[in-house]
């Protein structure tokens, strides 16, 4: 049943709106579209208070659709709301069936009939699993990452949803933060790429397609700066920070349209991000003029009091109204309370009228009036939901995710043939642990384990040892997962295995569940027994292959000393087992790029390529080992273990000739530089070529160097290629700590290699 059909009767009214809006002229409009402009004005005359109240409430899905509905309780409650048309969207419904009996509910039972969205955590896939959003964004390949979000959001779309809580675009620096899994890592130059095509991958070129599902850009902002990497935590920050490397990732998904986003949990500068009117008023609708709407995160609203900032949940309800906060997920507080304060006139009804229009607007741009069932067919989602193709795309997404740290010696790829090789590590055989965090709507052990992806190569005798368990429990939301069991007893196996092997694999790392939200770490070792076994497997094998399955930089620090190689394979989803063996065995060449700092010791946290200089960064007694007042730990270097954008292939590359088209530029001319990348190895390969700047003298201090460039090439054994790049003011420029874009005269470097710590350079002034 269609909405037209249903307010048929309303017509002679809708003509009366019609005309009194062109009369009085037309209000804030959201859509690009001005016949959607149209529709919502005119339903939104026809609304109650009330009714435009229920449109910002969200419940999540509370009964069994299918069945009764529910006869006491808040789930009752929630229910009676849904009827009466005071609902405007639901989540963590899913399913042909259940989504269509929901919306029957609100399009054919409630007074104006219209559609609910419907809402889903699709963070990295649906039922079929890409690699998680950290280990895509060390593929560096945007196109890649793009078409992995269009894959997830077609199976989504195909299963009922129509709109995903993702992509999380915070930047952080503190591996200790479990949610770091799900973001692009540590630098805002790649974030903002990544950001902008998750969102276009998820969206598409038309969101009312039946492929397609709306992107929610989250959390608004600076989540990924919490305190000590504590789930929930304050953040303390300076304006130079926000704008300049918290921010831009959420301007790229902005301006690339994205049509929801995501309040944070924190609070910034002493105010709940939540109830934050500078960050949602000033900025995100005012400066950059988003047109979407955007959503609290879950019972955040509420969160308000507990933080300290609301009286009770009355004053959150009127604090996140006014700060511009449009949806309120799951703290029941708008539906309950905004009536009453628009009645007494601390929230005024234009304030409910632009949120109503901007969820309205969206609703309609997904094509949900025009047909509220058009993600409903039984049929799509059979053929849709993990199918060969979207197997074969994630396959393809986690060889790219894949970063190879060490390869001493050449130890891999390995020999296809006359070979023992030995498997150690419970992980090695997981099938569940590989889907990593957030996959809801998976099937727990789908995914192809390493040792069924190497026992698909016949050529070696391959032995499996499971040597230790990683951890007990394996359930998404329990409170506390048990980190490791510390039962030794399968240590013995695993020696005599590693006794008689050529080389050893061993396959060591977290739990898919040890990150995530929640999912807080202090220690970032292998957890449990792991690092014993690894180093009682070294003293009878040197001959190690280390493959760390992890959603977050770990530190590695007696392995990197000890193992000649290690391989950084992350949890890559449903295809984990293929990827990494054909990675192993040489039929993919790796090519990934690590998107953040390796620590050596949690002390270093947080840790990031683009430091500040500091007015004493070496020692001035460089030949005294005596002189410390220098900026330095006492107990351990300041270089990380592995630095950003380092990975490395099976074949070597040499970069020379560093060039700039001339030496010095005005403000409004685009510099351009190029360089030589030639492949001094065997084997043809990929690798991403990394442009960075830094600006020697500025208002405000700049970063030692800038991610502002990136390209990815593939060349044969003993081929050269020029690289260009071209740095336009967008590149040159930084934020003031007005939040202004400035770009300033001065003396510039750049450097072009293949990792942040590369020292090839050369430089130029601006005038």
């Amino acid at each position: 049943m269609k909405l037209k059909t249903k307010i048929a009767g309303l017509l002679p009214l809708l003509t009366a709106v019609l005309l009194s809006c062109s009369a009085q002229g037309q209000p804030d409009s959201y859509s690009k579209n001005p016949k959607i402009n149209r529709k919502v004005d005119s339903l939104l005359q026809l609304m109650t208070l009330k009714e435009k109240i229920g449109q910002m409430n969200q419940y999540n899905g509370f009964w069994d659709v299918t069945g009764p509905g529910p006869k006491d309780g808040n789930a009752k409650v929630k229910y009676d709301h849904l009827r009466e048309g005071l609902v405007g969207s639901m989540l963590n419904v899913k399913g042909v069936e259940q989504v269509k009996a929901v919306q029957k509910i609100a399009v054919e039972e409630t007074r104006l009939g219209i559609p609910l969205i419907i809402g889903f955590d699709v963070i990295h896939g649906y039922k079929t699993l890409n690699p998680i959003p950290l280990a895509e964004a060390a593929s560096w390949d945007l196109d890649a990452i793009k078409k992995s979000s269009s894959v997830a959001a077609a199976e989504a779309a195909a299963a009922g949803i129509n709109w995903t809580f993702a992509p999380m675009v915070d930047i952080s620096r503190d591996a200790r933060w479990g949610r770091v899994m799900e973001g692009a890592g540590e630098d805002p130059f790649l974030g903002s790429k990544i950001a902008k095509a998750r969102v276009e991958g998820f969206q598409g070129n038309d969101l009312s397609a039946p492929n397609t599902i709306a992107a929610c850009a989250k959390h608004f902002a600076a989540y990924g700066f919490s305190e000590a990497g504590k789930e929930y935590n304050t953040v303390d920050i300076g304006s130079s920070t926000l704008y300049n490397t918290v921010l831009p990732p959420f301007k790229a998904a902005s301006d690339s349209g994205v049509k929801t986003m995501m309040n944070s949990f924190n609070e910034l500068n002493g105010v709940p991000a939540t109830g934050n009117a500078y960050l949602l008023r000033d900025i995100l609708k005012g400066k950059w003029g988003f047109k979407g709407f955007v959503v609290s995160d879950w019972a955040s609203i509420k969160e308000m009091v507990t933080w300290g900032y609301a009286q009770h949940k009355k004053d959150a309800s009127r604090l996140a109204a006014l700060a511009g906060c449009d949806l309120d997920m799951e703290s029941n507080a708008y539906v309950f309370e905004l009536e009453t304060l628009v009645k007494e006139g601390a929230v005024k009804e234009a304030i409910i009228d632009e949120a109503v229009r901007r969820i309205l607007t969206v609703k309609h741009e997904l094509g949900l009036f025009e047909d509220p069932y058009r993600y409903c067919d039984a049929k799509r989602e059979k053929t849709v939901i993990n199918s060969k193709a979207h197997h074969a795309a994630a396959l393809d997404m986690a060889k790219k995710s894949i970063v190879l740290l060490k390869n001493e010696n050449q130890l891999l790829p390995l020999k296809k043939k006359g070979q023992t090789i030995a498997l150690i590590g419970g992980l090695a055989a997981d099938t569940n642990s590989p889907l990593g965090s957030w996959r809801l709507a998976s099937k727990d052990s789908t995914a192809v384990s390493v040792l069924q992806g190497m026992e698909s190569y016949k050529g070696n005798k391959l032995i499996y040892a499971k040597g230790a368990d990683v951890n007990k429990s394996e359930t998404e939301f329990t409170i506390h997962i048990k980190l490791n069991t510390d039962d030794k007893s399968g240590f013995s196996e695993a020696v005599a295995a590693a006794k008689k092997a050529d080389v050893v694999v061993m396959v060591l790392g977290e739990h898919g569940f040890q990150s995530g939200e929640g999912r807080s770490r202090t220690e970032l070792g292998l957890p449990g027994v792991q690092q014993e076994l690894l180093e009682a497997v070294y003293a009878v094998n040197k001959k190690i292959v280390l493959v760390l399955n992890n959603g977050r930089p770990l530190t590695i620090n007696w392995a990197n000393n000890h193992v000649p190689t290690i391989v950084e394979a992350w949890q890559l989803g449903s295809q984990t087992g293929h990827a990494v063996a054909q990675v192993l065995y040489g039929d993919y060449n790796p090519s990934g790029k690590l998107p953040m700092t390796f620590p050596r010791n949690v002390g270093q946290i947080p840790i990031y390529y683009n430091y500040k200089n500091t007015g004493r960064p070496v020692s001035e007694q460089s030949n005294n080992p005596d002189f410390v007042f220098w900026s330095h730990y006492s107990d351990v270097e300041n270089s990380p273990l592995f630095p950003f954008g380092h990975g490395l292939s099976y074949t070597t590359f040499k970069y020379k000739n560093i060039k700039r088209s001339k030496a010095t530029y005005r403000l409004n001319e685009t510099v351009s530089v190029t360089c030589d990348i030639s492949n001094t190895g065997k084997l043809k390969g990929k690798e991403v070529v990394q442009l960075y700047i830094r600006d020697l003298h500025a208002s405000v201090t700049r970063p030692i160097r800038e991610l502002k460039g990136f390209k990815q090439i593939e060349l044969a054994p003993g081929e050269t290629q020029k690289v260009s790049f071209t740095l336009t003011k967008d590149e040159l420029g930084f934020y003031n700590n007005t939040g202004n874009f400035v770009v300033e005269p001065g003396k510039f470097e750049v450097f072009i290699g293949g990792s942040s710590y590369t020292s090839l350079k050369t430089t130029f002034d601006l005038k």
